[in-house]
């Protein structure tokens, strides 16, 4: 069997959502459908601004008969503090995890068969070791995502085979596919799903009915209103910080957000790509960028058929 990483993801954390009424509750808020949810089945959701704009994702997988809600550590205390403004008198709970769970990102091609997973088979999961492990479901190709008891996690991982791997390797690793990293990558209050990648990595559900911002998400499918798209790009010298502008002729045309080892994460205007392609890429704060169009992505004219 080929060498199998671990990686631990320490900007990660885990939110409880239990009680009666968790599904129902859920189901009305965030953009994936929470019935394709089981403890064999995660999915990936984001939740919106009443206007449709970006404001948390999270991958969604049920164990022990609540929905645990995996997302950026630092902002679950706004995750839990905005999901309980329509709680009203639903039958929910919204909690830490407790005992807490930690999260480790598994790769390497014999990691699903470690753990008893199928490779292939996205947002498939199994409990184990005090908590549950699930190919991640955006993209196989990402590998799979553990979470497991701080204490005992990476021991029982360990005892499956998985070596600790190279720091910072897992993170271009994800670049490098295209795939964002919460508010790394993704604007909050302005990013729109498409814009993201939700339709074509699964994060979207367009047959579940109404959910917050659902109107303006299916309105930029099907008027292809995309002029902006994240994607990764090879570093050509110094790595440029998050934040900073790309221009174009004296046009700023995207933003430079999460990078590691020669990748970054740009947010891009469409209208800019083909020229930058055919110069070979754009001069950034000394470093030379090259766009890298992942081939799961669709570009606008592909949106109304992309996810269907």
């Amino acid at each position: 069997m080929d060498t199998v990483c671990l990686f631990p993801l320490a900007g990660r954390g885990v939110l409880r959502v239990a009680g009666d009424d968790a599904r129902q509750f859920l189901q009305g808020l965030i953009s994936n459908d929470v019935a394709r949810v089981s403890p064999a089945r995660a999915m990936w959701a984001a939740f919106l601004t009443a206007q449709g704009r970006y404001l948390h994702d999270f991958f969604v997988v049920e164990m022990d008969g609540a929905l645990l809600l995996e997302g950026e550590a630092a902002r679950l205390a706004d995750l839990r503090r905005r999901l309980s403004m329509y709680r009203l008198r639903s039958r929910v709970t919204i909690e830490p995890v407790d005992p807490p769970l930690s999260v480790w990102a598994l790769t390497g091609d014999g990691a699903a068969a470690a753990v008893g997973l199928a490779a292939g088979d996205a947002g498939s999961a199994v409990a184990m070791a005090g908590g549950v492990i699930f190919v991640d479901p955006r993209l196989p190709a990402a590998g799979l995502r553990a979470l497991l008891p701080a204490a005992s996690g990476e021991a029982a991982l360990v005892g499956c085979g998985f070596q600790p791997g190279a720091a910072g390797s897992f993170e271009a690793r994800r670049i490098a596919l295209g795939l964002p990293d919460g508010s790394r990558d993704l604007l909050i209050d302005k990013t729109l799903l498409l814009e993201g990648g939700f339709l074509e990595l699964d994060g979207i559900d367009w047959d579940k009915g109404c959910y917050l911002g659902q109107e303006l998400t299916a309105r930029t499918r099907w008027r292809g209103l995309v002029k902006r798209r994240l994607l990764p790009m090879r570093v050509q010298g110094p790595l440029p910080p998050a934040g900073t502008p790309i221009l174009l002729d004296g046009r700023e045309i995207g933003e430079v957000r999460s990078g590691a080892d020669g990748w970054t994460m740009v947010m891009l205007r469409l209208d800019a790509l083909a020229k930058i392609q055919a110069a070979g890429g754009v001069a950034v704060e000394g470093a030379h960028l090259v766009p890298q169009v992942p081939s799961w992505a669709a570009l606008p004219q592909d949106l109304a058929d992309a996810g269907s």
